[in-house]
């Protein structure tokens, strides 16, 4: 690969719309379409609480998968959360965390995902919080590995947060299907007092284990640059490391509307050598 030049295809995180799907603006099963024809995106990324109570309903999943194929759209990966703790300490509500991801695991296939993102949560010190994540992980590895589907985790809060916690987690299972999805802007170690991590380090630290990408966006400046990241050098991080798959397009800020900030990530995206698909 080229890393001065190579141009990365550009995604829609369902988050992006958060607002629009829960006033009930937008149905779920429309978000592919709308991907399509609002903003011509190709690829999408779907988030599991919107359709928490479809995840065995294959009627519905199906009726998902085909309005985005009717779109001609990539569906990507499912994001999960409120599943239960991957680094459980107790063994009966680490059981009850690794059947529920079970099942977002084969509606991924059935979706024709690559990925499900899931959350490192736990308890205890550093260490105590890496050998409990890692005994969850391995326990759901099989599973992925049947199903051939990827499992990706997100810098989330926490000691997710933490660049070099999270990809020693990575190494330490070490497992061809465990990767991660760095996120531009989801560097907060302790959300009560805003205690930070470096974004430029962390996903530095993290971009060698990515199966995928997410653009955080807030707000923007009046020559369309994002005010708390810097695209450019993300970008650049992302070329230097090799990384060669999707930029997923997150916005999650109020100032602007929901349609508003996708369009400017889009915009910033592309300026920056990003392409639609």
């Amino acid at each position: 690969m080229n890393t001065e030049t190579s141009s990365y295809p550009i995604s829609l995180a369902q988050w992006s719309l958060h607002r629009t799907i829960r006033s009930g603006d937008l149905d779920p099963l429309d978000f592919a379409g709308t991907t399509r024809s609002q903003w011509d995106i190709g690829g999408v990324e779907y988030v599991n609480t919107f359709f928490k109570d479809k995840v065995s309903d294959q009627t519905y999943l199906l009726e998902l998968k085909k309005r985005a194929d009717d779109h001609g759209v990539k569906s990507l990966l499912i994001m999960v959360d409120n599943e239960g703790h991957m680094g459980a300490a107790d063994e009966q509500e680490l059981k009850s965390t690794i059947d529920n991801h079970r099942r977002w695991i084969d509606a991924a296939k059935l979706l024709g995902c690559h990925s499900i993102r899931v959350n490192a949560q736990s308890e205890g010190t550093a260490d105590q919080q890496r050998d409990r994540c890692t005994r969850g992980f391995h326990a759901l590895m099989e599973h992925a590995d049947e199903a051939g589907i990827n499992i990706l985790i997100e810098n989330h809060g926490g000691l997710s947060s933490n660049g070099a916690w999270l990809s020693s987690l990575i190494r330490t299972v070490d497992h061809p299907r465990l990767g991660t999805l760095p996120d531009f802007g989801n560097f907060i170690l302790d959300w009560n007092t805003g205690e930070s991590y470096d974004r430029y380090l962390g996903v530095s630290e993290l971009i060698p284990h990515a199966m995928a990408l997410s653009a955080k966006s807030h707000d923007f400046d009046q020559e369309g640059n994002e005010t708390g990241t810097d695209y450019p050098r993300m970008l650049a991080i992302a070329r230097e490391a090799g990384y060669d798959g999707w930029v997923g397009i997150e916005y999650e800020g109020e100032t602007l509307s929901e349609q508003e900030g996708i369009s400017r990530t889009l915009e910033l995206l592309v300026r920056n050598g990003c392409h639609t698909t």
